[in-house]
């Protein structure tokens, strides 16, 4: 009988693009994952995957039987999910991602507390302000803060965001204010930055049209808590969330600027897989989330009187 573990495995990889990426994803060896698929080669004696030293690719054979397997794969997540309702009891694994700040302020306290109301499951929590690739980690769950595109996935949109751009009274007493977008370009501007990150580039609405400047600044990092932080400091300009720094603002540690040409919005959201029936687990994480996100998010803008 086939194994459908070895099913899964083959799947997986197929999705990810190669035996490394399936293994991380996992929690396997490249080895056992290669092991894995020889044997379900074997068993239907035929070739599933080419490989090369750095990615594998289907072969004919093995397209078909991906595709044919989606259904297959679906059907027993179905199965397993009915169990599980019937039980009414959140139970397994779940793999979640946030950037790194709401996870820091929101995330982890909402993940301890869904585990100690669900005794039965098991949290892996990933807080990066990099967007991960979703099919490839495996995620079950994505709090995403950006402009986000096309997806698989499922959206839960909680808001769009305000950003704005800011920096402390300091920096703008030692530089002065820019009084139109064109003059950030000989400000320093403290930019969000890692591999694939387009916010070196920053589109600000001027007269309702959006123009994208190619700012600079002598300080850099992946993290915005970092950048917040540098800009108190009074090191330079940022662009943030308008919750994220609402707090500074209301205190006067941070000094709006060019109010009338503000950056694009962003969305604030839960991404989740595409599923007919949605695991237990997933949909109740993914209630409190979005209930604990929206809370946070309302306390901070009205610290400015601003609502979602």
């Amino acid at each position: 009988m086939i194994s459908l573990e070895n099913v899964r495995i083959f799947m997986r990889a197929a999705e990810s693009g190669s035996f490394s990426a399936a293994g991380r994803s996992l929690r396997m060896s490249p080895s056992v994952i290669s092991y894995r698929i020889q044997a379900l080669e074997t068993h239907l004696n035929c070739r599933l995957v080419s490989r090369t030293t750095r990615r594998m690719n289907l072969t004919e054979a093995g397209r078909v039987f991906y595709e044919r397997c989606l259904d297959i794969i679906e059907s027993v997540e179905r199965a397993e999910v009915s169990v599980t309702e019937a039980g009414a009891t959140p139970r397994g694994t779940l793999k979640v991602t946030a950037p790194l700040g709401l996870g820091r302020r929101v995330i982890c306290e909402l993940a301890a507390r869904y585990r100690g109301e669900h005794t039965e499951t098991d949290i892996h929590l990933r807080l990066s302000d990099h967007l991960l690739d979703l099919v490839q980690e495996s995620v079950d769950v994505a709090i995403r803060l950006a402009q986000l595109r096309d997806s698989t996935f499922t959206l839960r949109k909680i808001a769009d965001i305000e950003r704005v751009l800011c920096a402390s009274p300091a920096y703008l007493d030692q530089h002065g204010a820019p009084q139109a977008a064109s003059e950030l370009l000989r400000h320093s501007c403290l930019l969000l930055r890692f591999p694939g990150s387009q916010q070196f580039r920053w589109t600000l609405m001027v007269d309702h049209e959006p123009t994208t400047l190619p700012v600079s600044g002598q300080l850099d990092a992946d993290d915005c808590d970092v950048l917040i932080e540098w800009a108190l400091a009074g090191q330079g300009i940022i662009m943030m969330p308008l919750f994220e720094v609402a707090e500074h603002i209301a205190s006067g540690r941070l000094v709006q600027v060019l109010p009338d040409a503000p950056p694009q919005p962003v969305t604030l959201g839960v991404l989740y897989p595409t599923r007919k029936m949605l695991p237990l687990r997933v949909k109740a994480f993914v209630d409190m989330s979005v209930d604990g996100i929206r809370r946070h998010v309302t306390k901070q803008l009205a610290m400015v009187g601003k609502k979602i």
